[in-house]
């Protein structure tokens, strides 16, 4: 079962899944748990940067969603929506001060090359980023430059 977390200064709580557990999901359920998993992380990664103030989290996941399911149909979304995805995790490893972990091209072509992979180190890197805002370290976006 996943461990709820408090998003500091947002009301929304995020999940603390384990990376194993989401890829099992995605293969019982044939794939539609990854969407809704999709769902939920974009979410809680736009209720941290919102929280801080910054919208480099993203604001709708529900487009990100758009663009991996009927996206996937022109493929360019897809592609687009899984890099910024993981653009954004990067952008909360910023914001929350947690470490950063890897690099948006190299998390997308682990996604997109072996998806597994890519889904495993995406949650177990946001479970990071979850675990380390929820100890109280809040970093200010206004103090925390902007990627060259």
């Amino acid at each position: 079962m996943a461990e709820e977390v408090q998003i500091q200064g947002s009301p929304e709580p995020g999940k603390i899944r384990n990376p194993l557990g989401v890829i099992g999901l995605t293969l019982i359920t044939l794939g539609i748990y990854w969407i809704v998993w999709y769902y939920k992380i974009n979410k809680e990664m736009a209720a941290m940067g919102k929280a801080r103030g910054s919208e480099e989290c993203g604001t709708s996941p529900g487009t990100s969603v758009l663009a991996i399911t009927l996206g996937s149909l022109i493929i360019v979304p897809a592609f687009v929506s899984m890099y910024k995805t993981w653009a954004r995790l990067n952008a909360a490893e910023r914001l929350t001060g947690t470490p950063e972990a890897m690099e948006p091209g190299l998390g997308f072509l682990l996604s997109v090359l072996l998806s597994p992979v890519g889904t495993y180190i995406l949650q177990a890197n946001l479970n990071k980023v979850l675990r380390h805002q929820a100890s109280g370290s809040v970093v200010d976006a206004a103090a925390v430059p902007a990627p060259a």
